[in-house]
């Protein structure tokens, strides 16, 4: 079953990270979104390009980062990718931070992405500091839930799937998308992370 769900993730990652390079890069801007929210794009479309293209690059980038072998064999390319991916955190997250207050949906949207990109910048900050101090354990946990958070990109677009097929108005569900998409992932490495904690006491 882990082996299963870490498939999941790398192809889940790598698909949309794949779909909105060429959505973002060749078609109209916007034109891959509610018409709704079509406007508010081009109203700011430096910010948009500015949050997607970063995101997208640490979303294809950090699962790989987790694979055991490829970080003890390849430590100079673990450390390089893990750079481009946090810097890419960094840009994704302050541009996200600046777009949250024009999300569609009202405040709750606007609350909702905004703490999103607070915890992201937060937790990709404490990843990169522990590593600074050499706290390997204490980084791997910090990039687990930073990943956890980077992969909203992928159960958001899962929850407008099931927005859609449900029939519900996306005026109604989509608001509710911008904490559903990542509170999940949150709770779910939290435990990974305390299960991982526990095993090392033992």
């Amino acid at each position: 079953m882990n082996k299963i769900y870490k498939s999941f993730i790398i192809v889940s990652s790598s698909f949309i990270g794949i779909y909105a390079f060429f959505v973002y890069a060749f078609l109209e801007l916007g034109a891959a979104v509610h018409p709704l929210m079509k406007a508010n794009f081009k109203s700011h479309s430096f910010w948009i390009y500015f949050h997607i293209f970063p995101s997208l690059i640490a979303l294809v980038l950090g699962p790989f980062q987790f694979n055991e072998k490829f970080r003890n064999n390849k430590i100079h390319l673990h450390r390089l990718i893990g750079k481009i991916y946090l810097l890419s955190v960094l840009i994704g997250g302050l541009s996200g931070l600046y777009m949250a207050q024009f999300s569609f949906g009202g405040t709750i949207s606007h609350l909702g992405f905004a703490l999103l990109a607070v915890l992201w910048i937060f937790t990709g900050y404490k990843a990169y500091i522990s590593i600074i101090r050499k706290n390997i354990n204490a980084h791997y946990n910090w990039m687990v839930i930073n990943f956890a958070l980077t992969f909203a990109a992928v159960t958001l677009r899962l929850g407008l799937g099931i927005g859609f097929a449900s029939g519900i108005a996306f005026e109604i569900f989509y608001p509710y998308l911008s904490w559903i998409c990542w509170v999940p992932n949150l709770l779910v490495a939290l435990i990974v992370v305390k299960r991982d904690a526990t095993k090392l006491t033992k």
